[in-house]
């Protein structure tokens, strides 16, 4: 439930960004534009071009220092308030992102507030996941999956929203303010997941150096994130034909098949550690999945530029996610779990919380190489 409520609320913020990009259209040229021979549509204003880019920044860089800092500051402030505090405050920005969902505002304090929000949450979301990582590791290896597999659930949940909110026809405001409200409510059933938590029995035997499995779950993340989104969600359906095939082919195939497969491999952990922390075998999977950067690429990528078209038919690309998802999961999984089990048991905690740092700098690098592989489609 924590690994969920981790992040459960940031997916949910990513779903809806069409409606916030809606929020931020030109109005002056919407009204205008039916005397004109340009549809509105067509026309987007620089706040909604700029929205993708500036949202990625102001999350990854939050993100990336806060779990920095989280690594070297645990000691100074107790976990209680650590995790007790981030929850509830990231509970407060989804409150009053749903409060502003009926309130009307101008593109620019809409724009402004937004990415405001996105700092806090990915902030406070890094001191939570980095906490929980360095919790889990005072734990057997056992206790770090299901947090990862929390996670992966997370992804999936908010795809299927996305998928139901289009097949129910819901406006976009209604549908985000189903998100926002979904999300307080998951981050509420965390807080009470805190609190029972020491409750619970444990049964702890922990066992030293964890920077090769840092690096390793770095490098799996930069691949991944590197790809997906930025490549996989401009992937168009050679089948649909305009049918509608074509509306549900990114949701289902991109984000639902995703998620669903890396939660499958992150959950598949909890009954299956192959290859173990020192097996050469480990590494050499995860440096292999370079291939899918290529494979994916050269998929029918919409729109491109240099790189011709090899794989055409929709089953290449659903082939493609399904087995980069779920190594990603798996493997990721794997070595959260390994990292802390590699230290002297008074490290753990320290150690956990490291491994959180270099997931999050895997986020950070792949979202920067994300524009370098899609300028070179």
């Amino acid at each position: 439930m924590l690994g969920l409520g981790t992040l459960l609320p940031w997916n949910f913020f990513m779903t809806a960004t069409m409606y916030f990009s809606s929020r931020l259209k030109d109005s002056s040229f919407v009204d205008s534009s039916a005397n004109q021979t340009e549809p509105a549509g067509e026309h987007r204003s620089v706040l909604e071009a700029k929205f993708n880019n500036v949202m990625t920044l102001c999350a990854m860089l939050p993100l990336l220092i806060c779990t920095c800092l989280n690594s070297f500051l645990h000691s100074l402030i107790s976990q209680r308030l650590r995790v007790m505090g981030s929850l509830l405050v990231i509970m407060f920005v989804f409150m009053a992102t749903a409060v502003l969902v009926k309130v009307p505002l101008e593109p620019l304090p809409f724009f402004s507030s937004t990415m405001v929000k996105i700092v806090i949450i990915n902030s406070f979301g890094a001191v939570l996941q980095g906490s929980l990582f360095g919790m889990a590791g005072l734990l057997p290896a056992s206790y770090t999956t299901p947090i990862m597999s929390g996670q992966g659930l997370a992804g999936t949940f908010a795809a299927f929203a996305m998928i139901c909110a289009i097949a129910s026809g819901s406006e976009l405001q209604d549908a985000a303010f189903g998100y926002f409200i979904t999300a307080c409510g998951v981050i509420f059933l965390s807080v009470l997941s805190y609190i029972l938590l020491p409750k619970l029995v444990t049964d702890t035997h922990t066992h030293t150096h964890i920077w090769m499995l840092a690096l390793l779950v770095c490098f799996t993340f930069t691949i991944t994130i590197g790809t997906f989104p930025a490549i996989t969600a401009d992937t168009k359906s050679t089948l649909a034909n305009g049918g509608s095939w074509d509306q549900y082919f990114i949701p289902v195939s991109c984000f639902l098949l995703f998620n669903l497969c890396d939660w499958g491999g992150r959950s598949l952990t909890a009954v299956c550690m192959w290859p173990g922390k020192d097996s050469l075998l480990l590494p050499v999977f995860i440096v292999c999945r370079v291939v899918f950067v290529p494979l994916l690429m050269l998929c029918n990528v919409q729109p491109r530029v240099h790189l011709p078209i090899f794989f055409h038919h929709d089953g290449w690309f659903i082939f493609f996610m399904i087995l980069f998802a779920f190594s990603n999961g798996y493997l990721a999984s794997l070595c959260m779990c390994f990292g802390p089990k590699n230290v002297l048991p008074h490290e753990a905690e320290t150690a956990g919380a490291i491994m959180a740092f270099f997931l999050s700098l895997g986020l950070a690098l792949g979202a920067a190489l994300s524009f370098i592989f899609r300028a070179l489609v």
